[in-house]
């Protein structure tokens, strides 16, 4: 007798296995696994008052307060991290970053790669000088040398200025080293985003610099990126740009940076 139930014991032992391991898989909830998803946004920590790192090597600034305040609406897990601009839109692309951050301008030439978000600032471009120079409008920069940070609206707009591969363009990696040439003179201006040049010239009261702003200059909407295709995340990230928007959220964080600007 019991060697004639040891096989159907055996095999109800390893049945009962099976089943543990079922219920193992079964156990695992899909709506617990994209509630822990933590999602890598890339940001320039070189732009301020958009992002710069404080003492503590942590990012802060505009944009931060911005992405963890929708982040936070959308129900959104984040960790932010300082990506040098000419290196964002490769990280994302590449899937290093899920989410992009970073005064980026909305424009058709970036929308073939990426999706993009409600816009959540309107900029436009200005020009910073010394305030020796005759410079008066954006036309007059065509014989001069011209500092731009490399891969931006700023970019585009002298290189259609003077010639995609003129010498006249200087590019860096973060408008703090562009700044920095001005100061030193091997370059005659620098073209930058409002928020960021008006910022520098702020700071730096006793440099002697001055701003032109040119109405040549087109406004741009800053728009937060995300892979091509990912609409379920850019669902996400439009609900909590309309939550921090309708509560006045995006109201007190604006204020905050740019308490002398209307928003």
């Amino acid at each position: 007798m019991k060697q004639r139930y040891l096989p159907a014991l055996t095999l109800a032992l390893l049945c009962s296995l099976v089943v543990l391991a079922g219920c193992g898989k079964k156990d695992s909830n899909p709506a617990a696994t994209a509630a822990n998803t933590e999602y890598v946004v890339g940001a320039d920590g070189a732009y301020a008052p958009f992002a710069s790192e404080n003492e503590q090597k942590e990012l802060v600034g505009f944009d931060i307060d911005i992405m963890k305040a929708v982040a936070d609406k959308a129900g959104l897990k984040i960790r932010i991290v300082n990506t040098p601009f000419d290196g964002l839109f490769n990280a994302l692309a590449q899937g290093d970053r899920d989410i992009l951050i970073s005064t980026i301008t909305i424009n058709d030439q970036r929308r073939q790669t990426m999706d993009f978000s409600e816009p959540y600032f309107v900029a436009k471009q200005l020009i910073v000088l010394p305030s020796s120079s005759k410079v008066a409008k954006f036309e007059d920069l065509k014989a001069l040398k011209i500092g731009v940070q490399s891969a931006t609206t700023a970019d585009e707009a002298a290189q259609n200025l003077v010639g995609k591969n003129s010498p006249s363009v200087k590019r860096f990696e973060s408008m703090p080293l562009a700044f920095q040439e001005l100061e030193g003179g091997g370059v005659d201006a620098v073209i930058g985003d409002n928020g960021v040049v008006t910022n520098f010239v702020k700071n730096n009261p006793g440099k002697s610099f001055r701003i032109v702003n040119d109405p040549a200059f087109p406004k741009e909407y800053y728009g937060i990126a995300v892979k091509k295709g990912n609409a379920e995340l850019l669902a996400k990230l439009n609900h909590g740009l309309e939550q921090i928007k309708a509560d006045g959220t995006q109201d007190r964080i604006y204020k905050k940076y740019f308490a002398d600007e209307k928003l």
